[in-house]
């Protein structure tokens, strides 16, 4: 059957296998949006993060602030900033107080909560889930500084104590 020049209303009356086809594709793709999971949380990309890092260690800020801080590592556009701040708004990753002319942006979600999550998934994804290969190679790469050992043997300790 040729579509072209397709109009609803020629067709609809005229052909019940097309409407069916259309209804059945709609009905299936309406259930799988209601099989996704809502809880998974967005992760942010590599240039999410360090915004993600301004707002940290500034608190809620606005675009102009952020990219003037990005500026200080790298040249960043304003407008590319804007966009990228936007769509983690739209992602769940920001939040946006709208209430002034300059809209402020805050994290959603703790620092530590996120930074948690990132380093499940990595240990998961490259280690198999295993803590002991992670560390295992971060002492092996001897990185470490002794202030950094001495603070994982006090951890380690606390951690032996019942």
């Amino acid at each position: 059957m040729q579509l072209s020049g397709y109009t609803p209303s020629k067709y609809f009356f005229q052909k019940n296998i097309v409407t069916y086809c259309f209804v059945r594709n709609f009905s299936y793709l309406h259930s799988m949006k209601d099989q996704e999971p809502h809880d998974k949380k967005a992760e942010p990309t590599k240039a999410e993060l360090e915004i993600l890092q301004v707002l940290w260690q500034q608190g809620p800020s606005t675009v102009r602030f952020v990219n003037d801080k990005l500026n200080e590592q790298r040249d960043v556009n304003y407008t590319s900033t804007l966009k990228l701040m936007q769509i983690m708004a739209d992602k769940g990753i920001l939040m946006r107080d709208e209430r002034q002319m300059k809209h402020v942006y805050h994290v959603a979600e703790e620092e530590q909560a996120t930074k948690s999550q990132l380093l499940d998934k990595f240990v998961d994804s490259v280690y198999q889930g295993s803590a002991r290969k992670l560390v295992m190679q971060l002492l092996g790469n001897k990185k470490a500084s002794k202030e950094d050992i001495a603070a994982i043997k006090e951890i380690l300790d606390k951690l032996d104590k019942p």
